[in-house]
């Protein structure tokens, strides 16, 4: 596991090289995992993400594209692997 931190604030995405099981993942308290990419990597990302609007964005296209209906136990997100964490190392 990593660690990837900003210099400009205490909010983090923790990265995992756990490729998505039908298990149920835990996220630590303040904390939402997702998966991301063809091969669904599982990232750890703080709640507070969820009220940014460029991640309001990427949850939109979750919604159109997988609906409610998420089997893994964290939100998949449409999106290439590289594009998510430049958009995560944005809204840190």
């Amino acid at each position: 596991m990593s660690l990837i931190r900003s210099h400009d604030s205490d909010l983090k995405v923790i990265i995992c090289s756990k490729q998505a099981s039908s298990k149920a993942v835990d996220a630590p308290k303040g904390y939402l995992a997702v998966y991301v990419g063809e091969k669904m990597k599982w990232f750890v990302i703080p709640v507070s993400f969820l009220n940014q609007p460029l991640f309001q964005d990427l949850l939109s296209e979750a919604e159109e594209e997988f609906g409610y209906d998420h089997p893994m136990g964290g939100l998949t997100i449409p999106c290439s692997e590289d594009t998510f964490q430049c958009i995560t190392s944005f809204l840190n």
